[in-house]
Protein backbone atom coordinates (compact mmCIF):
# COMPACT_ATOMS: atom_id res chain seq x y z
CA UNK A 1 0.00 0.00 0.00
CA UNK A 2 1.35 3.47 -0.83
CA UNK A 3 2.31 5.18 2.43
CA UNK A 4 2.38 8.88 3.28
CA UNK A 5 5.72 9.67 1.55
CA UNK A 6 4.55 7.97 -1.65
CA UNK A 7 1.21 9.82 -1.55
CA UNK A 8 2.95 13.13 -0.87
CA UNK A 9 5.35 12.46 -3.73
CA UNK A 10 2.34 11.72 -5.94
CA UNK A 11 0.73 15.02 -4.89
CA UNK A 12 3.89 16.96 -5.66
CA UNK A 13 4.30 15.09 -8.95
CA UNK A 14 0.85 15.70 -10.40
CA UNK A 15 0.19 19.21 -9.04
CA UNK A 16 2.27 21.22 -11.56
CA UNK A 17 0.47 19.55 -14.48
CA UNK A 18 -3.15 20.06 -13.37
CA UNK A 19 -3.15 23.13 -11.12
CA UNK A 20 -5.25 25.98 -12.59
CA UNK A 21 -6.18 23.85 -15.61
CA UNK A 22 -9.77 23.45 -16.76
CA UNK A 23 -11.29 19.97 -16.92
CA UNK A 24 -12.51 19.17 -20.43
CA UNK A 25 -13.90 15.69 -19.83
CA UNK A 26 -14.06 12.83 -17.34
CA UNK A 27 -13.95 9.18 -18.41
CA UNK A 28 -15.05 6.53 -15.89
CA UNK A 29 -14.42 3.05 -17.27
CA UNK A 30 -14.90 1.14 -14.02
CA UNK A 31 -17.04 2.83 -11.33
CA UNK A 32 -16.88 -0.11 -8.92
CA UNK A 33 -13.87 0.71 -6.77
CA UNK A 34 -13.85 0.40 -2.98
CA UNK A 35 -16.81 2.75 -3.11
CA UNK A 36 -18.79 3.53 -6.25
CA UNK A 37 -17.44 6.44 -8.28
CA UNK A 38 -20.23 9.05 -8.01
CA UNK A 39 -22.38 9.27 -11.13
CA UNK A 40 -22.30 13.08 -10.92
CA UNK A 41 -18.48 13.27 -11.05
CA UNK A 42 -18.49 13.93 -14.80
CA UNK A 43 -21.09 16.71 -14.75
CA UNK A 44 -19.60 18.37 -11.66
CA UNK A 45 -16.00 18.39 -12.88
CA UNK A 46 -16.30 19.18 -16.57
CA UNK A 47 -15.75 22.87 -17.23
CA UNK A 48 -14.36 23.48 -13.75
CA UNK A 49 -10.75 24.28 -12.82
CA UNK A 50 -8.48 22.64 -10.21
CA UNK A 51 -7.52 25.37 -7.73
CA UNK A 52 -5.60 23.30 -5.17
CA UNK A 53 -3.96 19.87 -4.92
CA UNK A 54 -3.50 18.88 -1.29
CA UNK A 55 -3.16 15.83 0.93
CA UNK A 56 -4.78 14.74 4.19
CA UNK A 57 -3.24 11.55 5.52
CA UNK A 58 -3.18 9.20 2.53
CA UNK A 59 -6.04 11.00 0.76
CA UNK A 60 -5.41 13.36 -2.15
CA UNK A 61 -7.76 16.33 -2.50
CA UNK A 62 -8.34 18.12 -5.82
CA UNK A 63 -10.28 21.29 -4.99
CA UNK A 64 -12.34 23.14 -7.58
CA UNK A 65 -14.85 25.99 -7.30
CA UNK A 66 -17.73 23.49 -7.20
CA UNK A 67 -16.31 20.95 -4.78
CA UNK A 68 -13.46 18.51 -4.11
CA UNK A 69 -12.37 15.21 -5.62
CA UNK A 70 -11.17 12.81 -2.89
CA UNK A 71 -8.74 10.14 -4.09
CA UNK A 72 -7.23 7.22 -2.19
CA UNK A 73 -4.75 4.89 -3.89
CA UNK A 74 -5.79 1.83 -1.88
CA UNK A 75 -3.44 -1.15 -1.91
CA UNK A 76 -2.15 -0.91 -5.46
CA UNK A 77 -3.41 2.31 -7.02
CA UNK A 78 -1.41 5.01 -8.78
CA UNK A 79 -1.86 8.28 -10.62
CA UNK A 80 0.12 9.42 -13.62
CA UNK A 81 0.14 12.25 -16.09
CA UNK A 82 -0.21 11.64 -19.83
CA UNK A 83 0.52 14.40 -22.35
CA UNK A 84 -1.14 12.60 -25.26
CA UNK A 85 -3.90 10.05 -25.79
CA UNK A 86 -2.76 6.59 -24.80
CA UNK A 87 -4.90 3.44 -25.00
CA UNK A 88 -6.29 2.52 -21.59
CA UNK A 89 -5.18 -0.70 -19.99
CA UNK A 90 -7.32 -3.20 -18.11
CA UNK A 91 -6.82 -1.46 -14.76
CA UNK A 92 -7.02 2.17 -15.95
CA UNK A 93 -10.36 3.07 -14.38
CA UNK A 94 -10.67 6.87 -14.43
CA UNK A 95 -9.28 9.64 -16.66
CA UNK A 96 -9.62 13.35 -15.89
CA UNK A 97 -8.81 15.15 -19.14
CA UNK A 98 -7.60 18.75 -18.87
CA UNK A 99 -7.14 21.50 -21.43
CA UNK A 100 -3.99 21.08 -23.48
CA UNK A 101 -4.50 17.30 -23.73
CA UNK A 102 -3.19 16.68 -20.23
CA UNK A 103 -4.67 13.52 -18.72
CA UNK A 104 -4.65 12.48 -15.07
CA UNK A 105 -5.10 8.69 -15.15
CA UNK A 106 -6.10 6.63 -12.12
CA UNK A 107 -4.98 2.99 -12.22
CA UNK A 108 -5.86 0.39 -9.60
CA UNK A 109 -5.46 -3.37 -10.25
CA UNK A 110 -7.09 -4.41 -6.96
CA UNK A 111 -9.73 -1.67 -6.92
CA UNK A 112 -9.32 -0.98 -3.18
CA UNK A 113 -8.88 2.75 -3.75
CA UNK A 114 -11.51 5.40 -4.36
CA UNK A 115 -12.41 8.46 -6.43
CA UNK A 116 -15.14 10.41 -4.64
CA UNK A 117 -16.77 13.84 -4.82
CA UNK A 118 -17.99 16.24 -2.15
CA UNK A 119 -19.39 19.76 -2.27
CA UNK A 120 -19.04 20.13 1.50
CA UNK A 121 -15.90 20.96 3.48
CA UNK A 122 -13.67 17.99 2.55
CA UNK A 123 -12.06 17.71 5.97
CA UNK A 124 -15.54 17.15 7.41
CA UNK A 125 -16.10 14.15 5.11
CA UNK A 126 -16.70 10.92 7.01
CA UNK A 127 -13.43 9.45 5.71
CA UNK A 128 -11.38 12.41 6.94
CA UNK A 129 -13.17 13.85 9.96
CA UNK A 130 -11.77 11.42 12.55
CA UNK A 131 -8.17 11.42 11.35
CA UNK A 132 -5.38 12.28 13.78
CA UNK A 133 -2.82 15.05 13.24
CA UNK A 134 -0.34 15.07 10.39
CA UNK A 135 2.99 13.58 11.58
CA UNK A 136 5.01 16.47 10.14
CA UNK A 137 2.84 19.12 11.80
CA UNK A 138 3.48 20.98 15.06
CA UNK A 139 0.41 19.31 16.59
CA UNK A 140 2.25 15.99 16.54
CA UNK A 141 4.73 16.01 19.43
CA UNK A 142 5.72 14.03 22.52
CA UNK A 143 3.15 15.72 24.78
CA UNK A 144 0.32 14.79 22.43
CA UNK A 145 1.50 11.21 22.01
CA UNK A 146 2.17 10.68 25.70
CA UNK A 147 -1.29 11.96 26.66
CA UNK A 148 -2.98 9.94 23.90
CA UNK A 149 -1.22 6.72 24.95
CA UNK A 150 -2.14 6.65 28.64
CA UNK A 151 -3.94 3.44 29.64
CA UNK A 152 -3.44 2.04 26.13
CA UNK A 153 -2.29 -1.58 26.17
CA UNK A 154 -1.95 -2.03 22.40
CA UNK A 155 1.57 -2.57 21.04
CA UNK A 156 3.33 0.70 20.29
CA UNK A 157 3.63 -0.22 16.60
CA UNK A 158 -0.14 -0.68 16.29
CA UNK A 159 -0.65 2.56 18.22
CA UNK A 160 1.40 4.72 15.85
CA UNK A 161 -0.23 3.05 12.84
CA UNK A 162 -3.72 4.00 14.06
CA UNK A 163 -4.88 6.82 11.77
CA UNK A 164 -7.04 8.21 14.57
CA UNK A 165 -3.85 8.74 16.60
CA UNK A 166 -1.65 10.04 13.78
CA UNK A 167 -2.12 9.78 10.03
CA UNK A 168 0.15 8.23 7.48
CA UNK A 169 2.54 6.12 9.57
CA UNK A 170 2.24 2.89 7.62
CA UNK A 171 3.95 -0.43 8.21
CA UNK A 172 7.27 0.26 6.50
CA UNK A 173 7.96 3.57 8.19
CA UNK A 174 6.60 2.41 11.56
CA UNK A 175 9.27 -0.32 11.56
CA UNK A 176 11.95 2.20 10.67
CA UNK A 177 10.90 4.86 13.19
CA UNK A 178 10.74 2.40 16.08
CA UNK A 179 14.23 1.18 15.23
CA UNK A 180 15.62 4.71 15.20
CA UNK A 181 13.88 5.47 18.51
CA UNK A 182 15.18 2.24 20.10
CA UNK A 183 11.68 0.98 21.02
CA UNK A 184 10.51 -2.60 20.55
CA UNK A 185 7.34 -2.83 18.42
CA UNK A 186 5.54 -5.05 20.96
CA UNK A 187 6.02 -2.64 23.88
CA UNK A 188 2.58 -1.54 25.22
CA UNK A 189 1.91 2.06 24.17
CA UNK A 190 0.88 3.03 27.70
CA UNK A 191 4.19 1.84 29.14
CA UNK A 192 6.35 4.12 26.98
CA UNK A 193 7.68 7.17 28.83
CA UNK A 194 7.34 10.76 27.63
CA UNK A 195 11.11 10.93 27.09
CA UNK A 196 10.93 7.94 24.76
CA UNK A 197 7.90 9.43 22.98
CA UNK A 198 10.05 12.48 22.30
CA UNK A 199 12.57 10.21 20.56
CA UNK A 200 9.79 8.39 18.70
CA UNK A 201 8.02 11.50 17.39
CA UNK A 202 11.38 12.89 16.23
CA UNK A 203 12.15 9.57 14.54
CA UNK A 204 8.77 9.45 12.77
CA UNK A 205 9.23 12.98 11.46
CA UNK A 206 12.79 12.30 10.32
CA UNK A 207 12.02 8.99 8.59
CA UNK A 208 8.99 10.36 6.76
CA UNK A 209 10.71 13.59 5.74
CA UNK A 210 13.74 11.71 4.44
CA UNK A 211 11.48 9.40 2.41
CA UNK A 212 9.64 12.40 0.93
CA UNK A 213 12.97 14.01 0.06
CA UNK A 214 14.22 10.79 -1.54
CA UNK A 215 10.97 10.47 -3.47
CA UNK A 216 11.30 13.94 -4.89
CA UNK A 217 14.87 13.22 -5.91
CA UNK A 218 14.13 9.77 -7.33
CA UNK A 219 10.93 10.42 -9.23
CA UNK A 220 11.51 13.91 -10.68
CA UNK A 221 8.56 13.76 -13.08
CA UNK A 222 5.12 12.16 -13.22
CA UNK A 223 4.83 12.33 -17.01
CA UNK A 224 4.64 8.83 -18.47
CA UNK A 225 6.01 5.82 -16.61
CA UNK A 226 3.76 3.98 -14.22
CA UNK A 227 3.30 6.86 -11.78
CA UNK A 228 4.66 4.86 -8.88
CA UNK A 229 7.41 6.47 -6.83
CA UNK A 230 7.99 3.19 -5.00
CA UNK A 231 9.31 2.64 -1.51
CA UNK A 232 12.72 4.09 -0.93
CA UNK A 233 14.30 0.75 -0.08
CA UNK A 234 17.88 1.90 -0.23
CA UNK A 235 17.27 3.84 3.00
CA UNK A 236 15.61 1.06 5.01
CA UNK A 237 17.41 -0.22 8.11
CA UNK A 238 15.07 -2.97 9.32
CA UNK A 239 12.00 -3.46 7.12
CA UNK A 240 12.54 -6.34 4.69
CA UNK A 241 15.84 -7.25 6.36
CA UNK A 242 14.72 -10.03 8.73
CA UNK A 243 17.53 -12.53 9.33
CA UNK A 244 20.20 -10.03 8.31
CA UNK A 245 22.64 -8.26 10.59
CA UNK A 246 21.61 -5.08 12.35
CA UNK A 247 23.46 -2.15 10.83
CA UNK A 248 24.20 -0.80 14.32
CA UNK A 249 25.12 -3.74 16.52
CA UNK A 250 25.42 -6.70 14.16
CA UNK A 251 22.79 -8.87 15.84
CA UNK A 252 20.39 -10.81 13.63
CA UNK A 253 17.18 -8.87 13.02
CA UNK A 254 14.05 -10.67 14.20
CA UNK A 255 10.68 -10.77 12.44
CA UNK A 256 7.28 -11.35 14.03
CA UNK A 257 3.74 -10.89 12.74
CA UNK A 258 1.77 -8.10 14.36
CA UNK A 259 -1.79 -7.50 13.14
CA UNK A 260 -0.91 -9.65 10.11
CA UNK A 261 1.96 -7.35 9.17
CA UNK A 262 5.68 -8.04 8.98
CA UNK A 263 7.38 -6.49 12.00
CA UNK A 264 11.17 -6.45 12.07
CA UNK A 265 13.33 -5.24 14.96
CA UNK A 266 16.68 -5.62 16.68
CA UNK A 267 16.68 -7.37 20.06
CA UNK A 268 19.83 -5.49 20.99
CA UNK A 269 19.06 -1.92 19.90
CA UNK A 270 15.35 -1.89 20.70
CA UNK A 271 13.91 -2.48 24.16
Amino acid sequence: MPELPEVETTRAGIAPHILNRQVESVVVRQPKLRWQVPSELKSKLEGDCVKEVSRRGKYLLLRTDRGTVIIHLGMSGSLRILKSVEAAGKHDHVDIVFEGSVILRYTDPRRFGCVLWTEDQPLAHQLLSSLGPEPLSDQFDQQYMFAKSRSRSVPIKSFIMDSKVVVGVGNIYANEALFHAGIRPLQPAGKVSQVRYAKLTDAIKAVLQEAITQGGTTLRDFVGGDGKPGYFAQQLDVYGRAGQACKRCGRTLKEVRLAQRATVYCTGCQR
